[in-house]
């Protein structure tokens, strides 16, 4: 029973985050929006006392659930580890607990957060890992797939799928991405939660609560026949059928040690005091585990409980457009509601939940060494609409703070900057103006570029304390390869 309702939750969660990453028409989050926020380092830097203080009662009480449920990283690992394990049955071994390294990695990441070296974090951390996969390698095959059906669908005059654009928004971010998931995949295959018990940090501090649970895992010795296929099936290498113990620090309550045992010397009971041994075990009422079962799945359903299309630019199909190259700017663009780049580099866990649910094609990893992941905005296929904020919606641990249209189109992130060299009235003698046109607060104005001479070729003249740093000048600039009018970011936001 225990095993199968792990199975069931850790389903859920899996598919209902999996989908939240690779929908990009935004309806998912409407109905499992509030599963990001059950992660525990995005809990944590959220500051949500309410989360944290459920996900830490929960371990007290049932040991490191949350890994082997909430966490889509362990629950990733425990399908290549299934995958293993058809191609060999009984497969692991006990092994002694890599304490050195565990909590040598896990002083690593909090040191590296304090002095402002998120990157390291963004690597480690297992919501932020799979982010990364589910963005960069799963959401490309999902808009695959939707394109597929987009054309079939127009084949039978039918518009019940649209087509949507497949682009790579950062290679280091995509190559991170392959990296991480080969890696998860070879240690899963061959040991099961490696990563989990050597490299996690969440694992880790987890793993300091999970050795006072309240219910443990116990070997009723009387009936444990040494036959080792506790220790075979345990993906977490925690099970020692010699001596009879487990090693809970390491245990995520996966239930296949228990559904192995042929003799049932293996129960999920109530340890009694220091000693941590059984309550009578063998004597314990058969309706006991479906209570517990009950129980877990209980807390968890009141955990989830607590936590609850661009423009395209045409021209008429006469001339191919040539792409946009992105300009250098100084100062990185962060979006609306991320208030200063230092609030966005101490909360940001990379995870890339924004860039996947931009609707814009605005955000995209930072490919920056420092702030690796995080989500930066640049203007090449779309601009930062005023009325769209889906990424203060989706962001979990209040990097990007929830802001409405009506202040973000207040929200000052940068300034239009005009560049006179690749300005089209003055290189190719036309009549432009599209950034004034398009311009949402009115910042811009076209004047004579000669004072003197109104009949000289219109320029734009930029009102900084008017510009809110949306893009749409930048995006719709007809210019190419560069734009001749682009934003630069501000290290603080502040209201217009």
């Amino acid at each position: 029973m225990l095993r199968r309702i792990r199975i069931i939750l850790a389903t859920v969660m899996f598919i209902g985050l999996t989908l939240l990453f690779l929908d990009f028409t935004g309806t998912m989050y409407h109905w499992v929006g509030w599963m990001p926020r059950l992660q525990f380092l995005e809990a944590l830097l959220a500051l949500n006392v309410g989360i944290i203080g459920v996900l830490v009662v929960l371990t007290l009480l049932f040991g490191r659930i949350y890994c082997s449920v909430i966490c889509p990283l362990g629950v990733l690992q425990d399908i290549f580890g299934w995958l293993g394990k058809k191609a060999k049955k009984n497969r692991y071994t006990y092994s002694k607990a890599l304490s050195w390294l565990r909590y040598g990695v896990m002083v690593l990441a909090i040191g590296c957060w304090f002095l402002g070296i998120a990157s390291i974090v963004q690597l480690l951390a297992p919501y932020s890992a799979f982010g990364c996969i589910a963005t960069n390698l799963l959401q490309p095959l999902w808009m695959a797939g939707n394109n597929m059906l987009a054309s079939i669908a127009a084949y039978y005059d039918s518009y019940a799928f649209y087509h949507t654009d497949i682009w790579m928004r950062a290679l280091p971010s995509l190559v991170i991405a392959i990296i991480t998931l080969l890696v998860l995949a070879i240690l899963a295959w061959r040991n099961g939660r490696t990563y989990c018990n050597t490299i996690c940090p969440v694992g880790t501090l987890l793993a300091l609560l999970s050795r006072f649970s309240w219910l443990k895992i116990q070997f009723d010795k009387s009936k444990c026949k040494n036959c080792s296929m506790c220790t075979k099936n345990c993906k977490s290498s925690c099970i020692n059928y010699k001596t009879h113990t487990v090693d809970y620090s390491r245990c995520v309550v996966c239930g296949n040690c228990i559904a192995s045992c042929k003799y049932g010397a293996l129960k999920f009971v109530k340890v009694s005091g220091k000693s941590g041994k059984a309550v009578n075990p063998s004597q314990s009422n058969p309706s006991s585990d479906s209570r517990r079962s009950f129980l877990l799945s209980s807390a968890l359903l009141t955990t989830a409980a607590l936590a609850q299309q661009k423009d395209k630019m045409m021209d008429g199909g006469l001339a191919e457009i040539e792409d946009k190259v992105a300009p250098k700017r100084q100062t990185p663009l962060i979006p609306p509601g991320a208030l200063s780049a230092q609030n966005m580099a101490k909360r940001c866990t990379g995870c890339q939940l924004c860039v996947s649910q931009c609707p814009n094609q605005v955000l995209r990893p930072s490919d920056n060494l420092l702030h690796l992941m995080q989500p930066i905005m640049s203007y090449e296929r779309g601009y930062c609409r005023p009325e769209c904020n889906r990424c203060s919606e989706v962001c979990p641990t209040g990097a990007i703070q929830p802001i409405t249209p009506e202040d973000k189109i207040s929200t000052q992130i940068g300034h239009a900057v005009w560049i006179k060299k690749n300005c089209i009235p003055l290189t190719d003698g036309v009549t432009c103006g599209n950034c004034a046109r398009h311009c949402p607060t009115g910042a811009i104005e076209m004047v004579p570029s000669a004072p003197n001479d109104e009949e000289s070729p219109a320029v734009p003249a930029i009102n900084e304390t008017r510009c809110i740093g949306c893009g749409a000048c930048e995006y719709l600039c007809p210019a190419r390869p560069f734009s001749a009018i682009y934003v630069e970011g501000h290290e603080m936001h502040h209201e217009n």
